[in-house]
């Protein structure tokens, strides 16, 4: 049976290093403060002077996962590009990302699906193998939130929570009978919600796209109703974690290992209280990353499998929920 496994991962933090005391000097803030109500310690950001887009992140880390997957730039049969971060309007950073790895036909996909970016990705890489269209996927997850945020008291309680960064991973296809690979996943999606966490402008729906009356009002920058998101995210996440394990039939306990994505300290320990699993089995890395939106799973699961946390028969659900809103979980299980 053909079946969708990961063969390499890698990430990439741009060298800007922004703890919590550096940004009281932009806004009236603290510490304590941020830490008490997300978790977050530091973040990483680009260069202040700019000229670094997602998919120059998002290039570094392709680079390492493909060197650990034996991969070459023409081994790749599909790029899928995660990002709400794009380096321009259009196009799609995912072609900029194969002009830089050299590729000059390759088809690149990008996906707009923010926090739940990986697991969108995840999903559509697998439909891609296993119908054999693809038989190796590259799967990039990169933000550059810096330059987009509203760094002032007035934008505090969002500038506070993202960072920039990037993970890539090599989706190759297996035949196999074991039980390897994707094993199930649930994806879902509520617009009644977008306006809890969204960017407005610049909106295609108004004309011009973006006026000074915008810029002054700061419409460009994100806007988030965090009561309402940490809500949601607190139900639908035990909700999706049950669905994506009853597909399988598997019990809870047969999970190693739990990568929510990075949004929320509190939301993910809310989670483990929820669905009452030990704390040991949730992995958090938002402390010293901040929220890297479509990178924090990737960049949690490079991470994981660096400190050995999980490996060769490791069983381990993503799962998250960001702006749509959008929730989802897979359920994943490496070779022995």
């Amino acid at each position: 049976m053909e079946k969708t496994i990961i063969k390499g991962t890698g990430r990439y933090l741009p060298p800007r290093l922004v703890t919590n005391d550096t940004l009281t000097q932009w806004m009236d803030t603290s510490s304590d403060w941020i830490l008490q109500r997300t978790g977050i310690e530091q973040r990483y950001w680009v260069p202040e002077q700019g000229g670094v887009g997602s998919s120059d992140l998002g290039f570094e880390a392709a680079k390492i996962a493909m060197e650990r997957s034996g991969w070459k730039a023409d081994d790749i049969d599909l790029i899928i590009f995660a990002t709400l971060s794009p380096d321009l309007f259009f196009p799609g950073s995912g072609c900029l990302l194969a002009h830089k790895l050299g590729l000059t036909s390759t088809p690149a996909l990008d996906i707009r699906q923010q926090c739940t970016g990986f697991l969108y990705g995840m999903t559509t890489a697998d439909a891609y193998i296993r119908s054999g269209l693809a038989k190796r996927i590259l799967l990039v997850g990169a933000e550059v939130h810096s330059t987009g945020l509203d760094i002032s008291t007035r934008g505090r309680d969002v500038a506070v929570i993202f960072g920039d960064g990037a993970a890539a991973v090599c989706l190759e296809r297996m035949e196999t009978d074991d039980k390897a690979g994707i094993l199930a996943a649930c994806m879902h999606a509520d617009g009644s919600l977008a306006e809890s966490l969204m960017t407005f402008a610049p909106a295609s729906r108004e004309n011009p796209r973006l006026d000074a009356k915008m810029l002054a009002e700061g419409r460009h920058f994100p806007t988030m109703d965090g009561k309402n998101i940490f809500k949601n995210a607190v139900r639908r996440l035990p909700e999706v974690a049950g669905e994506v394990l009853k597909k399988t039939g598997m019990p809870l306990e047969a999970v190693d290992l739990f990568i929510p994505h990075q949004a929320n300290l509190r939301i993910n320990q809310a989670f483990a209280k929820a669905m009452d699993i030990p704390e040991s089995k949730i992995y958090n890395n938002i402390q010293r990353y901040g929220n890297t939106t479509a990178a924090s799973i990737p960049l949690a699961l490079d991470e994981a499998i660096e400190k050995g946390v999980v490996g060769a028969g490791s069983t381990v659900m993503f799962l998250g929920l960001g702006a749509g809103v959008t929730w989802g979980a897979v359920l994943y299980r490496f070779g022995v």
